[in-house]
C-alpha cells in the first residue's frame, strides 16, 4: 500500500502471486543481475498485471531498501552480512538463500501528517511509544 508514492505496509511474500509468476520473477532478476555482473545485494522490483498475467520490470536498486527486513525474517537470512561476504570474497551461504520463504512478514511504517497544512509531512512530536517485545523493530525513534 502506499500513500503519496510513499510504501506504508508490505507484505513479504506476496500473496495470491502464482508461483509460475515469481519464478519467472527470480530468474528474471538473476538474468539481470548476470548481463551487468553485479555482485552484491539488491532489490529488483517489477509491476504484475492481473490482466495478462505478465511481469513488467520496473526498477533494480542497487542497495538494500528500507523493506529488507521483511525479506530477512522469510528466508532467515542477514542480508548485510551476505553483502559484507561478497565484498570480502566470500561466498554467502547459497543453499539458504535458495530454500522458499517460510511464513510471512509484514511491514508497517508510519508517517506523521498535519491534517491542517493539507496532510502535508509533518515530524510531528512523540511523547510516548512503546513497541511489543516480540516483534522486530528497526526505528530511529
Amino acid at each position: 500500500m502506499q500513500r503519496r508514492n510513499q510504501k506504508i505496509i508490505e507484505e513479504t511474500p506476496a500473496p495470491n502471486l502464482p508461483k509460475n509468476i515469481r519464478n519467472k520473477m527470480i530468474d528474471l532478476a538473476i538474468h539481470l543481475a548476470k548481463t551487468v555482473n553485479y555482485r552484491s545485494a539488491g532489490t529488483v522490483e517489477y509491476i504484475y498485471d492481473l490482466k495478462d498475467n505478465n511481469v513488467y520490470y520496473l526498477e533494480f536498486n542497487t542497495r538494500l531498501q528500507v523493506e529488507h527486513a521483511i525479506t530477512e525474517c522469510v528466508i532467515g537470512i542477514d542480508l548485510f552480512e551476505c553483502m559484507i561476504q561478497v565484498a570480502a570474497g566470500e561466498s554467502p551461504n547459497w543453499i539458504q538463500m535458495q530454500q522458499p520463504p517460510q511464513g510471512v512478514s509484514i511491514e508497517a511504517r508510519l508517517y506523521v501528517e498535519n491534517p491542517i497544512k493539507n496532510f502535508e509531512p509533518s515530524s510531528g512530536i512523540l511523547t510516548y511509544v512503546k513497541f511489543p517485545d516480540n516483534i522486530r523493530v528497526d526505528s530511529w525513534v
